[in-house]
């Protein structure tokens, strides 16, 4: 099967997607961006194949003839059990990093205690990893990083009362996470897809113990089939850093307007905020960028900044837009500085704001400054599409449409579901693109 690749790779997460030389989206991946650029880029192309190695079996089902809610159960079972597969290797990995960090002779004097309190807490996350990844559990993050520091925290501050000092033991944790991030490790399709069927038939036997062969064989088919890059195109705000050609990478801007363009034909206005930095952009009915502005190299007002906020209020950041949106009051936020809003935060709350209010009047004067660039770049048209991470954030994004009604009144405003992955998707188009000139030039 030939296929073309995308590569975005920000400053918060680096994505990748898949798709045929029809034009069709096969897979998306999505990981951290780490400070080993290669791995990233690796570890988000991986997941994106394996996503779309998951659309072929999907589409092998439908040859099977199953009752529909009998294909859905087993799709979502067994992409639950091959997550869960996923996990393990990587908790052993985390537990490998232990060790080495632990070898260090600054922890000479205190390595048993360590040993024993870090043991503990690895043992416990063990044991909570099947529930985590039980039927009907959502998932909690498309991170390792983000599911195993929540275990871990939680399970390292009971350790206080057996003398283990917390500060130290997350200390220890932070050092191993990043080994483990920075680690080539085999999560591929073909290395954990049978462990995690024999997962689902062992769940509930019965039910599959008639489609256990033909479902093994579509199985095995799928591992086998070979998926041929014939391109792959980056584009992101760690671009330059990417191990490809300079004739392989394409800017943001012009990634993002051709990804916003994929999504939806009918846009003329797209807004991305991402970890670092704020586009406006305007495009033609082709997705040829013809303006745009961005913000400059401050992260103000930017997913880096809403991350500095989780962790001045020790949340989680997918929590800031729920409670945001339980506020009563409004609160005037006169900056949205990364480099003052841990004191600013503590301010309010000492003046007695409380968080949902404080919350609230942040992602309110991030959308200012966003709005402030879009008319910078041409205003918003009938059709306005937002883009990026900070789309998935629900605050967000009603503050932003009331701010748009209130300056342009009613306005069609677009969210895919695949928001964060509009730059990558503009580059693989762009990888496609590449080829299909190459071709027309040979004829």
């Amino acid at each position: 099967m030939d296929c073309c690749t995308g590569i975005d790779l920000g400053s918060t997460t680096t994505k990748a997607v898949v798709m045929d030389m029809d034009g069709r989206l096969l897979g998306k991946g999505i990981t951290n961006s780490r400070s080993n650029y290669d791995i990233a880029c690796a570890v988000a192309k991986s997941e994106a194949l394996i996503n779309a190695r998951f659309a072929l079996f999907t589409h092998e089902l439908d040859e099977l003839g199953l009752e529909d809610e009998v294909k859905n159960r087993f799709i979502k079972d067994l992409q639950r059990n091959f997550r869960l597969e996923q996990h393990l290797i990587q908790q052993r990995c985390l537990e490998e990093e232990f060790t080495h960090v632990l070898s260090d002779p600054r922890y000479d004097e205190e390595r048993d205690l360590l040993t024993s309190n870090v043991s503990n807490v690895l043992q416990g996350m063990l044991e909570e990893i099947p529930l985590l990844f039980a039927p009907g559990i959502p998932a909690r993050s498309d991170f390792f990083r983000d599911i195993a520091t929540g275990g871990y925290m939680k399970r390292a501050q009971g350790r206080k009362c057996s003398g283990g000092d917390f500060d130290q033991l997350m200390s220890l944790f932070d050092k191993s996470i990043i080994r483990v991030e920075n680690r080539e490790i085999d999560l591929s399709f073909s290395n954990n897809i049978m462990p995690a069927l024999e997962r689902v038939y062992s769940e509930d036997e019965e039910l599959w113990a008639k489609h256990k062969d033909p479902l093994r064989d579509r199985v095995l088919k799928v591992a086998g089939i070979e998926i041929n890059e014939l391109n792959t195109v980056g584009t992101g705000y760690g671009r330059s850093k990417l191990p490809f050609r300079k004739d392989q990478i394409r800017s943001e801007i012009l990634c993002h307007g051709l990804g916003a363009h994929w999504m939806f034909p009918n846009t003329t206005t797209v807004l991305d905020i991402g970890g670092q930095d704020t586009k406006a952009i305007q495009i033609d009915n082709q997705g040829i960028v013809t303006s745009f502005q961005m913000n400059d190299r401050c992260a103000a007002g930017c997913g880096r900044y809403l991350g500095y906020i989780a962790d001045e209020m020790n949340l989680g950041l997918h929590e800031l837009g729920p409670l945001a949106q339980t506020s009563k009051r409004k609160v005037k936020i006169s900056s949205t500085c990364t480099v003052f809003a841990g004191a600013e935060l503590r301010d309010r709350m000492t003046l007695g704001d409380k968080r949902e209010d404080i919350l609230a009047g942040l992602h309110r004067a991030m959308m200012l400054r966003a709005m402030s660039l879009l008319a910078r770049s041409g205003g918003i048209a009938e059709e306005f599409t937002f883009t990026g991470g900070v789309a998935k954030n629900v605050a967000s994004v009603a503050a932003l449409k009331h701010l748009v009604k209130e300056n342009y009144g009613e306005r069609t405003i677009n969210i895919s579901p695949d928001s964060i992955y509009t730059g990558a998707i503009g580059a693989a188009i762009f990888a496609a693109r590449s080829i299909t000139a190459l071709d027309e030039v040979a004829a």
